[in-house]
Protein backbone atom coordinates (compact mmCIF):
# COMPACT_ATOMS: atom_id res chain seq x y z
CA UNK A 1 0.00 0.00 0.00
CA UNK A 2 1.34 3.40 -1.04
CA UNK A 3 1.51 6.20 1.49
CA UNK A 4 1.32 10.12 1.15
CA UNK A 5 4.34 11.83 2.49
CA UNK A 6 4.73 15.81 2.16
CA UNK A 7 7.97 17.41 2.47
CA UNK A 8 7.63 20.85 3.26
CA UNK A 9 10.44 23.50 2.07
CA UNK A 10 11.50 27.28 0.22
CA UNK A 11 11.09 25.38 -3.01
CA UNK A 12 9.44 22.97 -4.95
CA UNK A 13 11.14 19.13 -5.27
CA UNK A 14 10.66 17.35 -7.94
CA UNK A 15 13.58 15.17 -7.54
CA UNK A 16 14.63 14.30 -4.20
CA UNK A 17 18.41 13.68 -4.36
CA UNK A 18 20.57 11.16 -2.96
CA UNK A 19 23.16 12.34 -0.61
CA UNK A 20 22.18 15.91 -0.24
CA UNK A 21 20.95 17.58 2.88
CA UNK A 22 22.90 18.79 5.96
CA UNK A 23 24.71 16.67 7.92
CA UNK A 24 23.83 18.23 11.05
CA UNK A 25 20.43 17.27 10.59
CA UNK A 26 18.45 15.03 13.56
CA UNK A 27 19.36 12.30 11.74
CA UNK A 28 22.14 12.94 9.10
CA UNK A 29 21.72 13.49 5.79
CA UNK A 30 18.69 12.50 4.10
CA UNK A 31 15.05 13.80 2.85
CA UNK A 32 12.75 14.76 5.52
CA UNK A 33 9.15 13.65 5.00
CA UNK A 34 6.10 13.61 7.25
CA UNK A 35 2.61 12.14 6.75
CA UNK A 36 1.04 15.61 8.08
CA UNK A 37 0.13 18.01 5.17
CA UNK A 38 -0.29 21.19 8.12
CA UNK A 39 3.02 20.30 9.72
CA UNK A 40 4.98 20.35 6.30
CA UNK A 41 2.90 23.39 5.71
CA UNK A 42 4.69 24.74 8.80
CA UNK A 43 8.23 23.17 8.17
CA UNK A 44 7.98 25.22 4.95
CA UNK A 45 7.68 28.48 6.33
CA UNK A 46 10.33 28.08 9.30
CA UNK A 47 12.52 30.87 8.11
CA UNK A 48 9.58 33.16 8.03
CA UNK A 49 9.13 32.46 4.19
CA UNK A 50 6.81 31.52 1.70
CA UNK A 51 7.36 28.36 1.09
CA UNK A 52 5.44 24.72 -0.99
CA UNK A 53 4.28 21.89 0.49
CA UNK A 54 5.42 18.87 -1.96
CA UNK A 55 3.39 15.85 -2.21
CA UNK A 56 4.64 12.38 -2.76
CA UNK A 57 3.91 8.81 -2.61
CA UNK A 58 5.86 5.91 -1.72
CA UNK A 59 5.56 2.13 -1.07
CA UNK A 60 7.35 2.05 2.55
CA UNK A 61 6.58 -1.66 2.74
CA UNK A 62 9.49 -2.08 0.40
CA UNK A 63 11.84 -0.59 2.39
CA UNK A 64 13.61 -1.57 5.59
CA UNK A 65 12.93 0.80 8.54
CA UNK A 66 13.97 1.52 11.85
CA UNK A 67 11.20 2.77 13.54
CA UNK A 68 12.74 4.59 16.68
CA UNK A 69 8.91 4.91 17.99
CA UNK A 70 8.60 1.28 17.95
CA UNK A 71 8.80 -0.80 21.35
CA UNK A 72 11.96 -1.86 20.31
CA UNK A 73 13.49 1.29 21.04
CA UNK A 74 13.51 3.82 23.99
CA UNK A 75 14.36 7.60 24.11
CA UNK A 76 18.16 7.52 24.49
CA UNK A 77 18.69 6.06 21.31
CA UNK A 78 16.94 8.66 19.59
CA UNK A 79 18.37 11.15 21.61
CA UNK A 80 22.13 9.45 20.58
CA UNK A 81 21.47 9.51 16.79
CA UNK A 82 20.98 13.33 17.58
CA UNK A 83 24.59 13.46 19.95
CA UNK A 84 25.99 12.08 16.74
CA UNK A 85 24.93 14.66 14.20
CA UNK A 86 23.37 17.40 16.33
CA UNK A 87 26.67 19.59 16.74
CA UNK A 88 25.47 22.38 19.07
CA UNK A 89 25.22 21.41 22.92
CA UNK A 90 25.41 22.94 25.57
CA UNK A 91 28.82 23.08 27.11
CA UNK A 92 29.58 21.87 30.65
CA UNK A 93 31.26 18.90 32.10
CA UNK A 94 27.87 17.00 33.03
CA UNK A 95 26.74 17.56 29.51
CA UNK A 96 30.19 16.79 27.76
CA UNK A 97 30.46 13.59 29.77
CA UNK A 98 26.60 12.39 29.41
CA UNK A 99 26.18 12.86 25.86
CA UNK A 100 29.65 10.49 25.36
CA UNK A 101 28.17 8.03 27.07
CA UNK A 102 24.95 8.71 25.38
CA UNK A 103 26.40 8.15 22.03
CA UNK A 104 28.86 5.20 23.33
CA UNK A 105 26.18 3.13 24.54
CA UNK A 106 22.88 3.68 23.28
CA UNK A 107 23.83 5.04 19.44
CA UNK A 108 21.91 2.46 17.01
CA UNK A 109 23.26 0.86 13.57
CA UNK A 110 21.48 2.81 10.63
CA UNK A 111 23.84 1.86 7.92
CA UNK A 112 21.70 -0.87 6.75
CA UNK A 113 18.30 1.00 6.74
CA UNK A 114 16.23 2.65 4.01
CA UNK A 115 14.05 4.78 6.32
CA UNK A 116 14.09 6.26 9.49
CA UNK A 117 10.68 6.87 11.75
CA UNK A 118 11.48 9.24 14.82
CA UNK A 119 10.74 12.37 16.10
CA UNK A 120 11.96 15.72 14.44
CA UNK A 121 13.94 17.64 17.49
CA UNK A 122 12.60 21.35 16.33
CA UNK A 123 14.66 24.21 18.52
CA UNK A 124 12.33 23.72 21.48
CA UNK A 125 12.38 20.02 21.20
CA UNK A 126 15.81 20.34 20.64
CA UNK A 127 16.20 22.25 24.11
CA UNK A 128 14.25 19.97 26.11
CA UNK A 129 16.93 17.15 25.02
CA UNK A 130 19.86 19.59 26.23
CA UNK A 131 18.33 19.74 29.50
CA UNK A 132 17.85 16.07 29.78
CA UNK A 133 22.01 16.04 29.24
CA UNK A 134 22.68 18.68 31.29
CA UNK A 135 20.70 16.59 34.11
CA UNK A 136 18.00 19.37 34.86
CA UNK A 137 14.79 16.92 33.75
CA UNK A 138 14.31 12.95 34.41
CA UNK A 139 14.12 10.69 31.44
CA UNK A 140 10.68 10.40 32.31
CA UNK A 141 9.68 14.73 32.20
CA UNK A 142 11.96 14.23 28.45
CA UNK A 143 9.40 11.67 27.31
CA UNK A 144 6.38 13.57 28.20
CA UNK A 145 7.64 16.67 26.54
CA UNK A 146 8.50 15.70 23.27
CA UNK A 147 5.09 14.67 23.08
CA UNK A 148 4.06 18.67 23.75
CA UNK A 149 2.60 20.67 21.19
CA UNK A 150 1.42 17.62 19.00
CA UNK A 151 4.93 18.04 16.48
CA UNK A 152 4.35 14.04 15.03
CA UNK A 153 6.71 11.87 13.22
CA UNK A 154 9.22 12.51 10.47
CA UNK A 155 9.87 9.39 7.71
CA UNK A 156 13.49 10.43 6.63
CA UNK A 157 14.55 8.34 3.58
CA UNK A 158 18.49 7.46 4.10
CA UNK A 159 19.10 4.57 1.31
CA UNK A 160 19.69 4.79 -2.54
CA UNK A 161 16.85 2.57 -2.91
CA UNK A 162 14.40 4.75 -0.72
CA UNK A 163 15.59 7.56 -3.07
CA UNK A 164 14.47 5.68 -5.98
CA UNK A 165 11.21 4.53 -5.02
CA UNK A 166 9.53 7.97 -4.00
CA UNK A 167 7.67 9.54 -6.09
CA UNK A 168 6.61 13.35 -6.71
CA UNK A 169 3.12 14.07 -7.04
CA UNK A 170 2.62 17.93 -6.97
CA UNK A 171 3.38 21.25 -4.77
CA UNK A 172 1.08 23.97 -3.07
CA UNK A 173 2.05 27.23 -2.23
CA UNK A 174 2.50 27.95 1.54
CA UNK A 175 1.63 31.51 2.26
CA UNK A 176 4.46 32.29 5.59
CA UNK A 177 1.80 35.22 6.65
CA UNK A 178 -0.31 32.63 7.49
CA UNK A 179 1.83 29.34 8.42
CA UNK A 180 4.94 30.56 10.06
CA UNK A 181 2.72 31.96 13.03
CA UNK A 182 0.88 28.62 13.48
CA UNK A 183 4.79 26.71 13.83
CA UNK A 184 5.48 29.71 16.36
CA UNK A 185 2.47 29.39 18.43
CA UNK A 186 3.08 25.27 18.25
CA UNK A 187 5.93 26.17 19.98
CA UNK A 188 5.23 28.85 22.26
CA UNK A 189 2.35 25.81 23.59
CA UNK A 190 4.81 23.19 23.85
CA UNK A 191 6.97 25.55 25.88
CA UNK A 192 4.42 26.69 28.46
CA UNK A 193 3.19 22.95 29.08
CA UNK A 194 6.85 22.21 29.35
CA UNK A 195 7.65 24.47 31.36
CA UNK A 196 4.35 23.61 33.75
CA UNK A 197 6.25 19.87 33.98
CA UNK A 198 8.93 20.96 34.75
CA UNK A 199 7.62 22.76 37.96
CA UNK A 200 6.52 19.59 39.21
CA UNK A 201 8.66 18.00 41.86
CA UNK A 202 10.23 15.12 40.39
CA UNK A 203 8.99 11.46 41.80
CA UNK A 204 11.39 8.80 44.05
CA UNK A 205 11.63 6.75 41.15
CA UNK A 206 12.50 9.08 37.95
CA UNK A 207 15.94 8.80 36.13
CA UNK A 208 18.05 11.00 35.54
CA UNK A 209 21.49 11.11 33.38
CA UNK A 210 23.66 10.87 36.41
CA UNK A 211 21.80 8.18 37.86
CA UNK A 212 22.26 6.26 34.27
CA UNK A 213 26.23 6.85 34.27
CA UNK A 214 26.29 5.97 38.00
CA UNK A 215 25.21 2.92 37.78
CA UNK A 216 26.31 2.14 34.37
CA UNK A 217 22.89 1.56 32.24
CA UNK A 218 23.09 -0.28 29.27
CA UNK A 219 20.53 -0.27 25.96
CA UNK A 220 19.00 -3.50 27.12
CA UNK A 221 18.38 -1.96 31.05
CA UNK A 222 14.09 -2.13 31.28
CA UNK A 223 14.32 1.10 33.32
CA UNK A 224 14.81 3.07 30.52
CA UNK A 225 11.66 2.02 28.36
CA UNK A 226 9.12 5.12 28.94
CA UNK A 227 9.30 5.69 25.37
CA UNK A 228 8.81 8.38 22.86
CA UNK A 229 5.57 6.13 21.21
Amino acid sequence: MKKILYHGSEVIVEKPEYGKGARTNDYGRGFYCTEELELAKEWACAKGRNGYANRYEMELEKMKILNLNSSDYHILNWLALLADNRTYWQRGSISEEAKRYIHDNFLPDISEYDVIIGYRADDSYFAFAQDFVAGAISLQKLSEAMRLGKLGEQIVLKSRRAFEEIRYLGSEFVSAEEYYGKKLEREREAKREYRKKRENAAQINEIFILDIMREGMKNEDLRLRCGLS
